[in-house]
């Protein structure tokens, strides 16, 4: 199992950055590591599925497995011989919120892609944080 993670700091409330991270289908206004999201199931809520196009990435489902309100949801994608797990959360950090973002590899392919796309994912670990911070500021 591999995990990569990236935590930002965000001057804004925690319930403004889960707000912009639970608007999935708009994630590709403020990242460039995603090109387009459809949901299935609104509002994100445990059950719904997501169809995730992103650059460099086969299309992948993904499905909510977890939701605390404002403050974090997860979601699962399979494929054969590979899980992938993706956490999203925001919690209270001085007078804003520290995101933190991540995704665990699993399966039996599942340390061998990571390695495969190590550089790529952490790359967009950091885009996507950077992205909400800067669209979670922007909304104050």
């Amino acid at each position: 199992m591999t995990t990569f993670e990236r935590a930002i700091d965000i001057a804004a409330p925690p319930a403004r950055v889960f707000a912009v991270m639970a608007d999935v289908e708009r994630w590709h206004e403020w990242t460039a590591s995603v090109k387009g999201v459809r949901l299935f199931g609104r509002p994100l809520a445990v059950g719904s599925r997501a169809f995730i196009r992103q650059p460099k990435f086969p299309p992948a489902w993904w499905k909510v497995t977890d939701l605390q309100p404002d403050r974090e949801f997860t979601w699962v994608s399979v494929a054969p011989g590979l899980r992938v797990v993706a956490r999203h959360g925001a919690g209270p950090a001085g007078d804003g919120a520290r995101a933190t973002l991540s995704l665990t590899y699993s399966g039996l392919l599942g340390d061998w892609f990571a390695r495969l796309t190590r550089d790529v994912t952490e790359r967009y670990l950091v885009m996507e944080a950077e992205g909400l911070k800067a669209r979670s500021e922007a909304a104050r």
